[in-house]
């Protein structure tokens, strides 16, 4: 479970609402979802299912990223498969798609570049009945990948592929999704929609480019917890604007629960650290009903 503050709204609900979004708005939301990303992927996680629904936000425009049911550590051996199901199809990235056994950070990535699209168009960019439709959709933007761009593909994808051959790139479309589709917009899109997932920028080259740096800015200056304003109204910023973390993320400690009862008491252990600790205070009631069957 990860446990955050109350936050009001998505930014599914944001984007088919009528509220306008200002490049600010984008560019700040943009922002946020590849900061915490980058720290995710420097723990060596996928999250497995960055969409507009898991992303909370708050009336002040806060974004967290939420549900982390998909997520897992990144696999080192490449020679071990893992799970094509995950991703919700609107947001997965082609080498998924085409049933690559092994897949990187870099679906992550694609998912945000076609929220980044959504944003911009406040419409899926993708928007298809199937996946293979969804590839489609994907060439007819893309143009056809070459057989290089598809070695990470199963051969079944392959030459489904090498049948529709010759569709050209067709990246000019991205301008018309809105007129917040600037030139800086569509070039970081465009770097985040690669179909080679080993050509995909990353979210710490991303969060570098020039189009965010207006989100970073307005972000650290109002609305962050690592900096702050003294008493004499001077903005005291910290050292790293998108910080990593020290260590990766270790799950060796799963290996220990070998059953549900396991598990609870851990949590329950975690929980009662956390109420009498010095931190920001959970919301939880340990005399509830709920709480004690929980813990029982």
């Amino acid at each position: 479970y990860v446990i955050t503050e109350l936050l009001q709204s998505d930014l599914h609900k944001i984007i088919v609402s009528p509220q306008h979004l200002s490049s600010d708005h984008i560019k700040v939301f943009l922002y946020q979802i590849l900061r915490g990303l980058k720290y995710l992927h420097s723990a060596r996680i996928l999250h497995r299912d960055i969409k507009p629904g898991n992303l909370l936000v708050n009336s002040n425009c806060v974004l967290k990223i939420c549900d982390f049911g998909l997520a897992r550590v990144e696999e080192p051996d490449k020679s071990k498969a893992m799970t094509q199901e995950v991703v919700t199809q609107y947001y997965r990235a082609p080498e998924i798609l085409m049933g690559a056994r092994h897949y990187s950070a870099a679906v992550d990535v694609w998912s945000v570049g076609c929220i980044f699209g959504e944003l911009l168009g406040r419409r899926i960019l993708f928007q298809a009945q199937s996946p293979v439709q969804q590839l489609e959709l994907i060439t007819d933007l893309l143009g056809t990948p070459s057989l290089e761009d598809m070695r990470h593909a199963c051969e079944g994808a392959r030459s489904h592929m090498l049948r529709h051959r010759g569709k050209p790139p067709a990246l000019s479309a991205l301008y018309t999704l809105s007129s917040q589709a600037t030139h800086e917009a569509v070039h970081l899109l465009c770097q985040m929609l690669v179909f080679d997932p080993d050509k995909r920028i990353t979210v710490g080259d991303a969060l570098a480019h020039p189009y965010l740096d207006e989100g970073r800015l307005r972000y650290h200056s109002c609305m962050c917890k690592c900096c702050y304003t003294t008493a004499n109204a001077m903005r005291q910023y910290t050292v790293d604007f998108e910080p990593v973390t020290p260590h990766p993320f270790d799950d060796l400690w799963e290996k220990k629960l070998t059953s549900v009862q396991q598990v609870k008491e851990e949590m329950h252990k975690f929980i009662q650290e956390q109420l009498n600790s010095n931190r920001v205070p959970l919301c939880i009631n340990p005399q509830s009903a709920a709480f004690k069957s929980f813990a029982r």
